[in-house]
């Protein structure tokens, strides 16, 4: 049985100047299985040949889209039977919300180094159960899996983020300063021009056991995760209402207050106050009846329009390697 196998992408831009040293640790490490993929579609193929070698854990070393693609296809491909390893991310995209969220920060091959040592050593003490979100948008095919998506105002910010600043060649962390502070400016004084962001939305948003919300909303988020976007964390743990963790910033001055408020303190998405809708759910629906509205699902762009709906439903436990004690 090997210890670790290990998806990479060699086009993912983190990949570009590490992929040489992974090689290198994996050609000088014999427990570790490691599959190249370039493209989406082989992913089926190498998690075939991954589950030949039975692996300990699955380590995906890639951007988002990869860790999208490989959590989808594990999900629904069944190559590994009722019994798949637990799921590792290296801190290689270029948010590792999924990565950070499991514990895994500074540099990837330390990062790899320690995952090796805990499937060789101290797995069982690693492992945790998360649920994924399974998105359907209208479209024929089986759902997309993923840990995080924004809507409204925030799906804005990150394609601007992704579109207008990180071609800029910067830092990721002062590319995300870049973009919050370019959202932070519309949201507060409403200005609008080609190099800035749109924030708000019109969205109508069910829950399927506590009734809608329609209205304007700069912030729309749904999660699986423990660890928010803005730093504070979501409240751990199972829940008898829903495995879907929903917050909604209404587009006017209470909502915006609050969450500014709660993003200085901390404590955003843990508590409800004027303008922040909170819930836990296990299918959320989201229309937009007067335009489109984008949705980003670890990545990957979905659009809401007039008789189109995105449906969010939990899906059942995966494991996952928590390298945090």
């Amino acid at each position: 049985m090997t210890l670790v196998a290990l998806i990479s992408n060699p086009r993912s831009t983190g990949n570009k100047a590490l992929l040489p040293a992974v090689r290198d640790y994996c050609a000088h490490n014999p427990d570790i299985f490691h599959y190249e993929v370039e493209e989406v579609h082989q992913i089926a193929d190498a998690l075939r040949a991954i589950a030949l070698v039975k692996p300990k854990v699955l380590v995906i070393n890639g951007g988002d889209g990869t860790v999208q693609a490989t959590l989808t296809e594990l999900y629904h491909g069944g190559h590994f039977g009722k019994n798949p390893p637990p799921v590792a991310v290296l801190p290689n995209g270029k948010t590792n919300l999924i990565a950070l969220d499991l514990g895994a920060s500074g540099k990837p091959i330390p990062t790899l180094d320690r995952i090796v040592n805990i499937a060789r050593n101290d797995l069982e003490s690693h492992i945790v159960v998360r649920q994924l979100i399974a998105l359907t948008d209208g479209e024929d095919g089986r759902p997309v899996l993923g840990m995080f998506m924004g809507g409204a105002g925030l799906a804005e910010i990150i394609l601007y983020c992704r579109q207008k600043i990180y071609p800029l060649g910067l830092p990721n962390s002062v590319s995300h300063f870049i973009a919050a502070v370019a959202g932070l400016l519309t949201m507060l004084f409403g200005l609008t021009a080609k190099f800035l962001p749109i924030t708000r939305s019109a969205l109508r948003i069910s829950y399927f056991q506590k009734g809608e919300l329609n209205g304007s909303f700069i912030v729309v988020m749904v999660t699986t995760l423990e660890k928010l976007l803005l730093g504070s964390r979501a409240e751990a743990g199972s829940s008898p209402t829903g495995q879907l963790k929903f917050i909604a910033v209404e587009h006017n001055r209470a909502g915006l207050t609050t969450m500014l408020i709660d993003t200085l303190m901390g404590r955003f998405g843990t508590r409800r106050g004027r303008g922040v809708h909170l819930a836990r759910e296990d299918m959320i629906r989201i229309d937009s009846d007067r335009s489109r509205s984008r949705v980003v699902l670890d990545g990957e762009i979905f659009e809401a329009s007039a008789g189109k709906p995105i449906i969010l439903r939990s899906t059942d436990p995966v494991p996952f390697l928590r390298l945090a004690a």
